[in-house]
Formats: structure tokens, C-alpha cells, sequence
């Protein structure tokens, strides 16, 4: 069933008034120092653009890819974002992404973006001064659960693909997110948290449908989806190291739509199965768990950007 325009309007605000309330460090567009490329096409599709910002230093630059939220269905790369200065100054370049947007590209678009985009910046690799062995993620929300994936999944990279962007490799060395889902699997995620969490719109419109009814009614049809695009099914002990943030409402079951897609227990989940396979993972909840090799996610960052 089409979206009608008044429809979009609706769930985008919805979303955003959901996404504003995500505990994350965030400056405007136009406090980051001047972007070095801007808008560059990763893609053909209008979305499938992202900023560059280039260190300097001797050498090739290891890179910080930021992954916007939004739910999938809105958001942009200059919004929520990180501040890039620490790492600009510790000759780490940046990168800022867009990518399609649901329910008009549902699953996996924007999630398959987001990791074209690592492959492309690796084919910028001798251009823009880049180390392609070293490309971190950090992202809140649903740009965190995108960021998740992508680290825990195995490579998409297709050697034999005439597209060139399509043979590099698409995995990451690290990743530090905030408030993201670890599962989308409705069947997963109600007894996690309760039924409330399926209320948010990221849960049906990821798969192209315009009400949870829909989503559930067909959930046979989309179950694959949901199975692969939750990134606690992908954690095994060969994975890249993960360092998450999460709020500190722990309360059960969630209060709202906005409190279950962002509550905590998203982390304490990805955690326990890490734990249990042997994969490096930080889970930070304040009054509850935190790291004890480091201060923050950004710390992390940098450490894992810079150790050589």
C-alpha cells in the first residue's frame, strides 16, 4: 500500500521526536570544521552520498565513518553527529553517510548503503590518503544497529563483481555506538522488552509495511528479514571489537514506543552472547555495567584507530 504524503509527514515526525530524545553528543553541521569533500556519490540513488573530512599526517589515515539514526526512515549525515575535531587532531579523517530511507526502500537498503559506502571509501583509499585497514563506525540508534551489522556480519565483498565498488571488503576494524537495537525480530525483541517496543515505526516500516497489523500479519514474509538485519544473530569470536552505550532506564517492561527501541537491555543482550563466544565487547549503562579498559567511546575509538 502506498504512503500518502500526509502519512510520511506524520511518521517522520514521529520518529524524530523519538530519535531527539537519544542521549547522544552531538554538535550542528556548522560547528564541525570545514568538511574536506562534500556530497561525494558512493551510489546512484540521490541518498547514497556522504561527506569527507581528511586529516593530515604522515602516511595513509585510518577513518571514522558516522552513521546517522532516524530509524531508517529519516535523519541526515549532519544531524546528531559526533564531534570529528578530537579525532581530526589525532590525524583520524571522517566520514558522514546518508543512505535510503524506509518504508520507500525498505530493508536491506539502508543497511546494504551504509556498507557500499565502506567499500567505496576503500577504493578512495590511495586518493584520499586512507588506511583501508583501519575504518571504525560509530553511530546512535538505528545508525548504530546499521553500524552493528556491518561490524558483526561477514564480508559482502564479491571478488567476480563487475562493479568495482562491490569487490572491496566491507568490514570495519571497529565500532562504537549509542542506544542501538541489537535485534528487530519482533518474535525476539516483544519478550525482551514488551509489547510496547512494536509500537515504534522502525519495527514494521523496516519492512515495507505501514502498520504493525500489516507487519504481523505477514510476518512469515518478512521473517528472513528480521532474522538477518538483528545483529546479535551475527556475533561470533572472530568479530571485531564492539564498545556500546546505552541509557540508564533499565525499568520493565517499556514504559513507550521510544523507550523500548532505545532501552538498554538491547546492550545487555549483544553482551551476554559475546561474552559467551569469546568477542570483545564494552557494554556501557550508567549505575549498571561499564568498561573497564576505557573511559568512553571515544576513547575506545581512538584507541582502536591508532594502535598499530
Amino acid at each position: 500500500m502506498p504512503i500518502t504524503r500526509v502519512m510520511k509527514h506524520f511518521l517522520a515526525a514521529w520518529v524524530l521526536f523519538w530519535a531527539g530524545s537519544e542521549s547522544v553528543s552531538a554538535l550542528d553541521a556548522g560547528q564541525q570544521p570545514a568538511i574536506s569533500r562534500a556530497n561525494v556519490a558512493y551510489g546512484k540513488h540521490s541518498r547514497q552520498v556522504l561527506d569527507f573530512w581528511q586529516a593530515t599526517g604522515d602516511g595513509p589515515r585510518p577513518v571514522l565513518v558516522y552513521i546517522h539514526g532516524g530509524g531508517w526512515l529519516t535523519g541526515d549525515k549532519g544531524q546528531k553527529m559526533p564531534e570529528f575535531e578530537p579525532f581530526l587532531k589525532r590525524g583520524i579523517s571522517c566520514v558522514a553517510m546518508n543512505y535510503r530511507l524506509v518504508p520507500q526502500d525498505p530493508l536491506p537498503a539502508p543497511v546494504h548503503d551504509a556498507a557500499r559506502a565502506i567499500q567505496f571509501i576503500r577504493t578512495k583509499a590511495i586518493e584520499w590518503k586512507l588506511d583501508p585497514r583501519r575504518i571504525a563506525l560509530t553511530g546512535p540508534s538505528a545508525g548504530a544497529c546499521t553500524a552493528m551489522w556491518i561490524l558483526l556480519h561477514d564480508d559482502l565483498a564479491d571478488p567476480k563483481a563487475a562493479d568495482l565498488v562491490q569487490r572491496q571488503s566491507s568490514r570495519v576494524c571497529a565500532a562504537a555506538v549509542t542506544v542501538g537495537q541489537t535485534s528487530i525480530d519482533p518474535q525476539v525483541i516483544e519478550g525482551w522488552l514488551g509489547p510496547m517496543v512494536l509500537q515504534h515505526p522502525m519495527i514494521y516500516l523496516a519492512v515495507g509495511e505501514t502498520t504493525l497489523a500489516a507487519a504481523q500479519q505477514n510476518d512469515a514474509k518478512h521473517r528472513k528479514i528480521y532474522e538477518e538485519f538483528s545483529p546479535v544473530n551475527h556475533v561470533d569470536a572472530q568479530d571485531p571489537p564492539l564498545f556500546m552505550t546505552c541509557s540508564a532506564e533499565m525499568d520493565f517492561p517499556a514504559r513507550d514506543a521510544g523507550h523500548g527501541i532505545h532501552h538498554p537491555i538491547f546492550g545487555v543482550k549483544l553482551k551476554k552472547k559475546s561474552d559467551q563466544v569469546g568477542h570483545e565487547c564494552h557494554l556501557v549503562i550508567p549505575g549498571y555495567s561499564k568498561s573497564e579498559r576505557y573511559a568512553d567511546g571515544q576513547a575506545f575509538l581512538l584507541a582502536k584507530l591508532l594502535e598499530k
